[in-house]
């Protein structure tokens, strides 16, 4: 998962070819202290280190055997993490091909392509097809952009576990409009963004019993 800050103008875009610089540090599990090269392109970086350490701590009992979802997906720092937790397969949709591309370089190279795919996708279309559901969702949409209250309402079309966990990342000054049946149980805050972890409970209908 990344934050995508303001871009840089087009021209500049095309006259830098993206290159791959800097590195993305796994916290823990199996996959502990590996670096893996980031892709060099405008307002791509990992969720800090501090975040994803607070969030998998939270997640500690949850993460092993988990069907993992990461939208917005970037340099898949989240979904990564879960691989390394013991997640039992991973599923990351990104819309930029070349960092797509990296991504499953990364996967390759940790030997997790097995139980990971990398969609190449706008996550809106890509939550829009005959939905399988997940039991742990990664959600970090760009900011500003009008995404995530979408993205949560799509998701709530089969894309979830009755139990399932959400995890989101948004702007620290607003306050995400999420479906009722999910109820907030962690939240942390760094620097500009707002990371809330969301527990899933199915509302039952009026044909339901009880």
């Amino acid at each position: 998962m990344t934050r995508r800050r303001t871009s840089r103008p087009a021209s500049r875009q095309r006259q830098t070819p993206p290159r791959r610089s800097g590195r993305l540090r796994i916290i823990g599990g199996e996959f502990r202290r590996r670096l893996l090269p980031v892709l060099d392109s405008p307002g791509l970086r990992p969720t800090p280190d501090r975040v994803r350490e607070t969030l998998f701590n939270w997640l500690a009992a949850a993460t092993p055997g988990a069907r993992v979802l990461d939208l917005f997906a970037g340099t898949g720092a989240l979904g990564l993490e879960a691989l390394s937790r013991g997640a039992r397969e991973a599923l990351f949709v990104e819309r930029d091909p070349r960092v797509a591309a990296a991504l499953s370089d990364n996967l390759a190279t940790l030997g997790v392509a097995s139980r990971a795919r990398v969609a190449s996708a706008d996550a809106l279309a890509f939550l829009d097809q005959p939905p399988t559901p997940f039991s742990l969702v990664l959600l970090d949409p760009p900011f500003r952009q009008g995404l995530a209250a979408p993205c949560c309402a799509a998701l709530e079309r089969g894309w979830l576990t009755e139990d399932a966990l959400i995890y989101l990342e948004a702007e620290a000054d607003e306050a995400p409009s999420v479906p009722a049946s999910w109820q907030l149980h962690r939240e942390v805050r760094a620097g500009d963004s707002h990371g809330r972890l969301y527990r899933r409970h199915a509302i039952p209908t009026a044909a339901d019993p009880g």
